[in-house]
């Protein structure tokens, strides 16, 4: 019979995390562990990484509808936790590690053997234009030819300027640069700023209004100088004909796909799927997930042997962070098969 238990965890950033939305120096999340009450020394781990602001179960029944899935994490399907999107993200995880000897693979194939590579983004966060520009300089030095930088919260003047002394002193041919506007462009003004940052070659400009405004950003996706990847659009279309009439409206380029808030991963496979019949392409990013949750979509995104860089450089944010064998050299991710897991002592309910 099939037992599990959930516990709370705060991951501590290394330094202030800033979006158009928020300043983050913490991210809360939660572990479930299932295991065989026959065979409990082994069992499945998973991480229902909750976003509080963001996602679409940061409700105050959250931890009821934990606790009642782990009375029975067998009985439960994508379906019955459409609502709970992280949670169908954290229960998937630990079934499947539970199904592969509990050793947290969880797609076994070239990436958790240590014979594959995936191609990250760097990641410049929101700060002053000193800050992105040191945040910049350390991701060159690593080895970066793919940067996402966050903007729209600070004076647009001076980020737009920052990114024109990026591209003259980088070509797109050796830097691709995203833009991340996280929806902090008001409608009046998007096309203007996204007409602006279109000279200066940028491959995709990320949720450039606030979610919701489907007019609008159907709007924008066809008069876009600039490609649009839409991310927290996609956040609580749940049902597949409502994401096909939402990607069939809009008909951005590209879907941001981040399992945690999008219904785990058979969530996420629904909208690669019925992203391939409209053409619209796609890559996977981190919910600022633990080494837990970035070890299993790590895992499912090397299953697509992706092409495009991947959002997945966040192991290194937090100072606390589960010991893993996840490995970042410069754009790529990897997997150490000689290091282990070390999973701290958590306080189970």
């Amino acid at each position: 019979m099939l037992k599990a238990q959930y516990a709370r965890y705060i991951l501590d950033f290394k330094a202030l995390a800033r979006t158009s939305r928020e300043v983050m120096s913490q991210k809360e999340t939660f572990f479930i562990k299932v295991w065989d009450d026959e065979c409990p020394e082994v069992f499945g781990l998973g991480e229902c990484a909750l976003f509080r602001g963001l996602s679409s179960d940061d409700r105050p029944d959250f931890e009821a509808k934990l606790s009642e899935v782990c009375q029975s994490p067998g009985s439960y399907g994508k379906e019955d936790l459409k609502d709970f999107p992280s949670i169908v993200f954290g229960l998937e995880t630990a079934l499947l590690d539970l199904k592969n000897g509990g050793r947290r693979l969880i797609f076994p194939g070239e990436w958790p053997d240590g014979r594959m590579e995936i191609p990250i983004n760097g990641l410049v966060w929101m700060g002053s234009v000193e800050q992105m520009k040191d945040r910049l300089d350390e991701k060159i030095s690593a080895g970066f030819r793919c940067v996402k930088f966050k903007v729209g919260g600070e004076d647009f003047e001076r980020e737009i300027a920052l990114l024109e002394q990026v591209r003259a002193l980088y070509s797109p041919d050796i830097l691709e640069i995203r833009v991340d506007v996280n929806g902090a462009f008001s409608p009046d003004e998007a096309l203007t700023k996204i007409e602006r940052l279109s000279k200066l070659s940028v491959h995709s400009i990320e949720q450039p209004v606030r979610q919701g405004q489907i007019d609008l950003m159907g709007e924008i996706c066809r008069l876009s100088p600039i490609p649009v990847a839409l991310d927290e659009e996609l956040i609580g279309v749940n049902d597949p004909e409502a994401k096909f009439k939402l990607l069939s409206t809009l008909k951005p380029a590209y879907i941001i796909l981040k399992p945690a808030l999008c219904g785990g991963f058979s969530g996420a496979a629904e909208w690669i799927s019925i992203g391939q019949l409209l053409d619209i392409g796609w890559w996977a990013t981190s919910a600022l997930e633990s080494n837990v949750g970035l070890n299993a979509i790590a895992q499912w995104v090397a299953t697509y042997s992706p092409a495009l860089p991947q959002g997945l450089g966040t192991g290194q944010l937090y100072t606390n962070n589960i010991p893993s064998p996840i490995c970042q050299t410069g754009e790529v991710l990897k997997y150490d098969v000689n290091k282990s897991w070390i999973i701290p002592e958590l306080s189970w309910q």
